[in-house]
């Protein structure tokens, strides 16, 4: 007999426990092929449940082809249903890892706070659209995304960031990720030059190196890419960097470097990428101008609202220099038809009525809080032993100690401590050269939590020391 557990207050239905239970046993192969499985009348009282429950499970069992039913014989187990795991412990570890982050405080970079996202104002916005759109918002959209938030954002980039582009230059992308992704599919052949700055996003050397490409990394100063450094014998398809906030180093990119790079992009004829990351949130003067009005032909401009909203919402941009807008079209259809329509409308909305601008006011008076907060403690922790780095913008900062290597060991160790942190050097393209470097986000973190978190790391490296 079937040993099957029933749990009577949970919310899931009688008969999908039995059908889980049973199909998980047959695809791990505890029950193999060709077994005869009691029948229904016989299950239902063993189970002490209605026989209306076990003909359901089965039924379904045999719908998906885990049973066969031969009349008069019975119901048996199915040739070829079960599945060898090539790692049996995967889902321990998946549940393992999801309690292991229980009261850890983690410094990830890059969350903003979402429990101050203006849900009530969404919320109103999204009622008002959903009563008043027409039922053509319902059906398939244009790959470029919707017109309207398209013009919000032409007029929005332009009065907020300097960028000159018309709506038609515009392509809406599901994040800055699938912005890049298309970046790449769209400029980029196997063993062709990409120009980088170094340390940069790790993630975005892998959606670059990808394609077969070839990464030249020019190190970064504390005013971003050294730009003296660009080659001179080496065509590269394009040269990517965050001129507005250098990541993780958080410099800022002056205007005589700006200018090099787009003396540079026309004399070699390639393009430059602008990922404009974090520019809202900065605490001294406004943000600088986008790079992409000194030369909107030689310039893709990349933006999202995941930093400044949610990356829940998805939402990305990529602003084209007009020669590249319908191919990149083509490749937005094939990738994905078109990014959510009513959520881009929502958004249009939200920035023409003013709540964007609102909001990214409150927020850097939060996040300056934040961050003003954590260098106090960091000072009151480390004192001298400490340097502060990139902490004009953002939602993050970098701290450099004197005589600490954060090796994978120590930093296993500071997370036995409660606490984690982000070394530069996973960053690094050319390895060796920020071992004493982390990176510490506070953008998500409560006080209670940044001051806790930077006790913890002082008691992790206090024992290492000794």
């Amino acid at each position: 007999m079937l040993w099957i557990p029933i749990d009577r207050s949970s919310a899931i239905p009688l008969n999908r426990q039995v059908y889980q239970q049973i199909r998980e046993k047959i695809l791990s192969g505890e029950l193999q092929a060709g077994v005869r499985l009691a029948s229904t009348r016989e299950l239902s009282t063993e189970l002490n449940v209605s026989r209306n429950v076990i003909l359901e499970a089965y039924d379904q069992l045999l719908a998906e082809g885990f049973l066969v039913a031969q009349r008069g014989s019975g119901t048996f187990v199915a040739e070829g249903a079960s599945l060898t795991r090539t790692d049996p412990s995967h889902e321990i570890q998946k549940v393992n890892h999801k309690y292991a982050e229980n009261g850890i405080i983690n410094f990830r970079s890059g969350i903003p706070a979402l429990d101050l996202f203006p849900r009530k104002i969404w919320a109103k916005l999204s009622h008002q659209l959903w009563n008043d759109s027409e039922s053509t918002n319902l059906g398939y959209d244009l790959p470029e995304g919707r017109l309207e938030l398209r013009q919000t954002l032409a007029y929005y980039l332009k009065r907020t960031r300097g960028v000159h582009c018309h709506p038609e230059q515009i392509i809406i992308t599901s994040g800055a990720t699938q912005a890049m992704t298309l970046v790449s599919r769209l400029l980029l052949s196997p063993n062709d030059i990409a120009i980088m700055e170094d340390p940069i996003t790790n993630d975005i050397q892998t959606i670059f190196t990808s394609s077969g490409a070839t990464i030249y990394p020019i190190p970064v100063d504390e005013d971003g890419m050294k730009t003296a450094l660009l080659p001179k014998n080496i065509v590269p398809k394009f040269i990517f960097l965050t001129p507005s906030h250098q990541f993780p180093l958080g410099g800022t990119l002056p205007i005589q470097r700006r200018i090099q790079l787009v003396q540079y992009a026309r004399n070699q004829h390639c393009y430059l990428i602008e990922d404009d990351y974090d520019s809202e949130f900065r605490f001294e003067g406004l943000p600088i101008s986008s790079l992409q009005g000194l030369d909107p032909e030689h310039v893709l401009y990349i933006g999202s609202f995941s930093k400044i909203l949610s990356p829940a919402l998805r939402i990305g941009y990529i602003v084209l220099p007009t020669h590249l807008i319908e191919k990149c079209r083509q490749l937005k259809w094939f990738t994905d038809l078109h990014t959510p329509s009513l959520e881009q409308l929502i958004l249009a909305r939200f920035i023409n009525e003013g709540y964007l601008e609102r909001h990214i006011g409150k927020m850097k008076k939060f996040y300056k809080r934040q961050r003003d907060f954590l260098i106090q403690c960091l000072h009151t922790a480390f004192s001298t032993n400490i340097k502060i780095l990139g902490y004009s913008t953002g939602m993050h900062l970098v701290a450099e100690f004197k005589d600490i290597h954060f090796s994978q060991e120590i930093l296993l160790k500071i997370e036995q401590f409660g606490v984690k942190v982000y070394p530069v050097e996973n960053h690094a393209i050319t390895k060796g050269n920020y071992h004493n470097r982390i990176i510490i986000g506070y953008g998500h973190l409560k006080q209670e939590e940044i001051e806790k978190g930077v006790e913890r790391l002082l008691q992790a490296l206090n024992s290492i020391v000794r």
